[in-house]
């Protein structure tokens, strides 16, 4: 059985929350030096996209 609307609205919401504190965290992180960090946001950018 698929998701809802309702679920998938969850889950970009979640997707949306999470993608802006990691932002938050890149933000003292202008040189990029915790790659794991900058993935992640890019995993997130491309799931919402």
């Amino acid at each position: 059985m698929g998701a809802s609307k309702q679920d998938l609205a969850h889950r970009v919401s979640n997707l949306k929350k999470k993608l802006i504190e990691l932002e938050a965290q890149a933000k003292n992180d202008p040189l990029k030096r915790n790659r794991k960090l900058w993935e992640e946001i890019e995993d997130l950018k491309k799931k919402l996209a």
